[in-house]
């Protein structure tokens, strides 16, 4: 029987296997919101803290905060500012120019928008059309996408427009790709880890190359807000 895997050991997976897996859609919001020098940056679910690594390549100040304190702790070996999870978000250090949230809780955006100036960016993102994305057809359709829009709208922001980023999920063979898959979290609520992982396994089959790579696309959408 395979050892059911330690945080930590979770946590580098996601951060040495999946958490690149997102890199186009933070380029792409960082473009789209052109992120450069001097621009303050709040990150809710940061991970290991590679989005913040990528706005402050760009001459940002990025600031993360992350719930898991593995992943926490991986980040701040990588000399960033990650705090842990709202309600600890620093109003008062605020403000940001710009906030950036993949799939948030509504009460975990409410606590973090204080924190974001006047008139200053919120992007949220999640999946993309169910037709478009692969993985949460692997997952036996994993959670449904939020309504995005609806979100903005109970936060009483102004909408400021969206787009799509393709962000294929590849991987070197099935090993791989079964340990960034389950190092998102959304297994960890199976009743039995150790078959999760075998389903999973199995799951991806269908999806190897040739090479025994495997590849998943998937298409995620984002929306641009403004605080009012």
């Amino acid at each position: 029987m395979t050892p059911t895997p330690t945080p930590t050991l979770v946590a580098r997976d996601w951060a040495e296997i999946q958490e690149r897996m997102l890199v186009p859609l933070y380029e792409a919001v960082y473009d789209r919101l052109e992120i450069g020098p001097g621009d303050r940056l709040l990150n809710l679910g940061c991970g290991a803290g590679l989005p913040l690594l990528l706005a402050a390549g760009r001459g940002a100040v990025a600031t993360g905060v992350e719930a898991d304190p593995a992943r926490r702790a991986l980040a701040r070996e990588r000399l960033l500012e990650v705090l842990a999870a709202p309600p600890a978000v620093p109003v008062a250090a605020g403000p940001y120019d710009a906030l950036l949230a993949f799939s948030p809780a509504p009460a975990e955006l409410a606590r973090a928008l204080p924190a974001v100036r006047r008139g200053g960016a919120v992007v949220l993102a999640d999946w993309g059309p169910a037709e478009r994305c692969t993985v949460p057809a692997v997952l036996g359709g994993g959670p449904a996408p939020q309504d995005l829009d609806a979100l903005v709208e109970r936060a009483g922001m102004r909408p400021d427009g969206s787009g799509r980023v393709f962000c294929p999920f590849g991987y070197a063979d099935v090993d791989s790709a079964v340990r960034g898959l389950l190092s998102t979290g959304l297994f960890d609520g199976a009743a039995d880890p150790a078959l999760a992982e075998k389903e999973l396994a199995e799951a991806l089959h269908p999806f190897e190359r040739p090479d025994g790579a495997v590849w998943l696309p998937n298409i995620f959408r984002y929306v641009i807000a403004r605080v009012a």
